[in-house]
């Protein structure tokens, strides 16, 4: 860590009169404390700026969930038709954080096919193999790109 960022979360604890091999505090002493000194750590939605305006179509999102609409599109309408500009990270944040896991859930897709008999069906697993560096696209020089290498297994 930088050495400001230390003296940022140090200062306060000094300021309380905390010192180096003082008497320890529990856990719920310290959350206590983290909680009073740093409130945008220990509630993460004050950092989320654009929460707010998310938040203002909570319900038509939750609908669109259970529809079974996907997260991109609700998001898309929702900047076409409403002028919502946030971004995709930030709208899938708010999702992840607000709404139920239920509602979530809806929008798992397993593909399978219409006549599969028991035992027809079977899972891939894909494992990571390595690394290595890669040509440029164009060919003939290396551009030290890392790339990954993926193996299925079945």
């Amino acid at each position: 860590m930088h050495r400001r960022a230390v003296s940022k979360y140090v200062a306060p604890a000094e300021a309380a009169g905390l010192v180096p091999g003082g008497p320890p505090l529990s856990e719920a002493e310290w959350a206590e404390r983290v909680r009073e000194w740093f409130p945008e750590l220990a509630d993460t939605r004050l950092r989320q700026v654009t929460w707010p305006a998310i938040g203002e179509h909570h319900g038509f999102i939750a609908g669109q969930l259970k529809a079974g609409v996907t997260m991109a599109t609700i998001r898309q309408r929702l900047r076409d038709e409403e002028g919502l500009a946030v971004s995709v990270a930030s709208f899938r944040r708010y999702v992840a954080a607000n709404l139920p896991e239920e509602t979530r859930r809806a929008q798992v897709r397993v593909l399978r096919p219409q006549a599969a008999e028991p035992g027809d069906e079977a899972q891939i697993d894909y494992g990571q193999l390595g690394r290595w560096i890669g040509p440029r696209p164009a060919g003939g020089m290396w551009s030290g790109c890392s790339r990954w290498c993926w193996r299925a297994r079945g």
